[in-house]
């Protein structure tokens, strides 16, 4: 990480130290109330900006109504605090923030690791983490505490481990896309929403694990999103949203993870299904497209190893 934050625009620095501030004020509130040690006393080690804005290529477009992510990665130094019951809180102060605008314009994205695990995935050359710390921009550094040395894949291990998750999660999506046409079929609406959900979300991770070899532990589709949109950018045409159908139908996609099983209110009609069907076909189809180009550059990778 040899990038500094003074390098971003002073508006950006501030909304980053805002964002910094409401990590660590939130963490210290959701422990402070804990008896185990590890809980009580448990730190956040570090706060690493990665992503476009410590790339530098980020996009504010207010025309285009596009505007890049802050994406952060907490490291704590306990695995149990990578929990999501630790950080609800900071997440919602940060979208409120953000949707006040008094503080905050750019939207907040954050993952959180236990030290441990991020030098595991080094160690093991998972390409998202050692992106981070080639590329990142410390925002939070506790002295003493480091990363250790990425250790890169070898070709042929990278296309097995890669090959193994398109076959896994490429099949698994296909699954849900058949129940979600069973359900249509049937009339359970409902139902047919949670599995079209479930098969964009399995879609977004098999691309994040074919090209990253990582993906977090979430279901929210906005948070595979803000992943997965940069590394390919025709993933942007996917969900259009200039009409209040447009943002509505994948409103009622994002919420079908527990609304749509759960709550009593949520409601889905055949035209909005239908609409979500053919935008989840447009996914699929880039997916795979871009999976099988990845590993088909492994394999190549792969073959001029075993030839030297």
């Amino acid at each position: 990480m040899t990038k500094a934050k003074k390098n971003l625009p002073i508006g950006k620095r501030r909304e980053l130290e805002r964002s910094v501030e409401i990590l660590t004020e939130s963490f210290a509130t959701a422990v402070s109330t804990r008896q185990a040690p590890r809980l009580r006393d448990g730190k956040i080690l570090k706060i690493i900006l990665f992503g476009s804005y410590a790339r530098g290529d980020w996009v504010d477009d207010p025309v285009g109504r596009y505007f890049s992510d802050f994406d952060l990665l907490v490291v704590v130094d306990h695995e149990d605090l990578a929990d999501t019951e630790f950080w609800y809180d900071a997440e919602q102060r940060l979208l409120a923030e953000t949707v006040s605008g008094q503080y905050l314009r750019t939207p907040v994205s954050f993952i959180v690791h236990s030290l441990d695990d991020v030098n595991h995935k080094l160690e093991h050359g998972r390409y998202f983490f050692m992106d981070i710390v080639r590329d990142g921009v410390s925002l939070l550094h506790t002295p003493g505490v480091s990363f250790v040395k990425p250790q890169p894949l070898a070709p042929h291990t990278a296309l097995k481990e890669a090959s193994d998750y398109f076959e896994e999660w490429s099949s698994s999506a296909a699954s849900f896309q058949r129940s979600a046409a069973h359900s249509i079929a049937d009339g359970d609406l409902k139902l047919a929403a949670f599995h079209l959900h479930q098969e964009a979300e399995h879609l977004y991770n098999c691309l994040l694990l074919v090209l990253t070899l990582y993906t977090p532990k979430s279901h929210k589709l906005i948070v595979l999103r803000r992943l997965v949109e940069p590394l390919v950018p025709r993933l942007t045409e996917v969900w259009p949203h200039e009409t209040k159908f447009e943002k509505r139908a994948f409103e009622l996609l994002r919420a079908a993870y527990v609304k749509a099983r759960y709550s009593k209110h949520y409601k889905v009609t055949e035209e909005e299904l239908a609409w979500l069907t053919d935008r989840i076909g447009m996914l699929k189809e880039i997916v795979l497209d871009a999976c099988e180009k990845h590993l088909a550059a492994l394999a190549k990778a792969a073959e001029s190893e075993s030839a030297s």
